[in-house]
């Protein structure tokens, strides 16, 4: 590691110069930590830090992370993220909203919440006995949310009611709990206090201003991936590592997302974009950033250094292969598997692909959720592609493909979708996998795309034949603009 220490880090708050990327890739970045910091919002807690690699072989390096206390009035000091000659935005309040005047902040809420939790949890520093780790939770955990953890393994999961029964810490607790529940924290001799210190710093480096890309998409797809794990096929092929994997993976698939799209980014000469080559930018900094966060909190240090490097590797695997634009590299090669009969999940590649394309499945179900749900994401979703258009039309760029609220509508925006991403991955999964719960999923995805045809003029309008003319428009630009990984992630 001393060859690390050797490697330049770049000033935070400065973009990288072109003589520096050529050479080695640099990221600097700050997020805010509310459950860690203080009561007083004006005195938040932000973590700032940053990584730099070799970009010859694309491998983290070096993580330097300090925590610093900004104290200013308007609550945090934001941070130029961007690098467009005439664009500067701080992705961070991209999609926040303002607040009334004459009543209580919800953030500030939350932080005081968050700091009684912080005092509680503390309570395993100072010594004191437990008896169960999940103690390490909080009271909170004791209510309705734990009665709703026992039901996690169904499909019909309120994630949204349990966001708000566990004060919009979701995340934590549901990874915390599922964790716990398939035994990784005694098998894998996880420390207690290192692992709440990860997970929440992986929630909070999610932008939960974003409409959609935030830590409640990351605790829902999560869910969605422990409802895959206990499919029969899989429960009795994958070890104990792959579910770990799963769940992280699952967890941290959308790390730091700045809620806009790959094409943005590169059209905005964002640093991100030169970093990775104009190549899975997004998936590889949502990487990059989780195994920041790996290495900052030590999580498996106490493991051999190539076990812990071989998570980190499988990890970027799995993270990587959200990458919508790929979606035909994968499903092409799933499909050949199914077809050929030749998938045999004693090998741990064969397992590997598998959680590959299960995480695939997990980052776009929403389409295949009851319309209670579906609807809702359906609906934040396409906010977060609007407002990014509004953005590029506000400066003059050129339009994304379903970010213009002029030209499309929620509607064909997801009977687009649905039609040509998610029907043949759910088809080919449903293959593999001829459960109760695809033909669950596959039964809501039907139910939900005639609700849009209905909500749709020109799609209950029109034949089958003639509906298919405008989905096929949108096949490309969808592949294109939903180069998150995730539905569009």
């Amino acid at each position: 590691m001393e060859l690390c220490y050797q490697l330049p880090v770049l000033p935070l708050d400065r973009p990288v110069p072109k003589h520096v990327l050529s050479r080695r890739g640099a990221i600097s970045f700050s997020s805010s930590s509310s459950l860690f910091g203080a009561p007083d919002p004006r005195q938040l807690s932000q973590r700032r830090g940053a990584i730099s690699y070799d970009s010859s072989d694309q491998t983290a390096l070096y993580i330097r992370m300090l925590d610093v206390r900004v104290r200013s009035q308007v609550g945090f000091e934001p941070e130029r993220r961007g690098s467009h000659p005439y664009l500067g935005i701080d992705f961070r309040t991209l999609h926040s909203r303002a607040e009334s005047a004459g009543s209580i902040p919800a953030r500030r809420i939350r932080r005081l919440f968050s700091f009684q939790r912080h005092l509680l949890s503390s309570r395993l520093l100072r010594g004191a006995p437990h008896l169960n780790p999940l103690h390490i939770l909080d009271e909170d955990y004791c209510g309705q949310a734990k009665c709703m953890l026992e039901k996690v393994g169904s499909w019909n999961f309120e994630i949204f009611l349990f966001d708000r029964l566990t004060n919009g810490n979701s995340l934590v607790f549901l990874t915390f709990h599922l964790l716990n529940q398939y035994g990784l924290i005694e098998l894998f001799q996880l420390d207690m206090v290192k692992l709440r210190r990860f997970l929440v710093l992986v929630q909070e480096d999610y932008h939960n201003q974003n409409p959609y890309h935030n830590a409640v998409h990351a605790a829902d797809v999560t869910q969605a991936m422990h409802c895959y794990l206990r499919e029969p096929k899989l429960a009795q092929s994958l070890t104990s590592f792959d579910i770990l994997l799963g769940l992280l993976a699952a967890a941290t698939h959308d790390l730091d997302h700045p809620g806009v799209n790959q094409p943005f980014l590169i059209k905005t000469n964002h640093y991100l974009a030169a970093l990775y080559r104009n190549t899975s930018v997004l998936e590889n900094h949502h990487w990059r950033s989780a195994v920041g966060l790996l290495r900052e909190t030590e999580l498996f240090s106490h493991l051999p250094v190539e076990d812990s490097l071989s998570i980190e590797r499988q990890l970027g695997s799995l993270i990587l292969a959200t990458d919508i634009s790929r979606q035909n590299e994968y499903l092409s090669r799933f499909r050949t598997h199914l077809d050929e009969n030749d998938l045999c999940l004693g090998h741990a590649s064969h397992r590997h692909f598998v959680l590959q394309m299960a995480l695939k499945c997990a980052d776009i179900c929403n389409p295949c959720r009851p319309w209670e749900l579906s609807k809702q994401w359906s609906e934040k979703v396409t906010e977060e592609f609007f407002h990014q258009g509004d953005i590029e039309k506000k400066h003059k760029l050129e339009i994304s493909p379903l970010c213009d609220s002029e030209a499309n509508t929620i509607a064909s925006v997801q009977i687009g979708f649905m039609t040509y991403v998610v029907e043949p991955l759910f088809a080919e999964w449903a293959r593999f996998s001829d459960t109760r719960l695809s033909q669950t999923m596959l039964g809501h995805l039907g139910l939900n795309k005639a609700s849009w045809s209905a909500l749709e003029p020109e799609a209950s309008g029109s034949s089958e034949e003639g509906e298919s003319e405008p989905g096929r428009a949108t096949e490309e630009p969808s592949s294109r603009a939903l180069s998150q990984g995730s539905q569009e992630s």
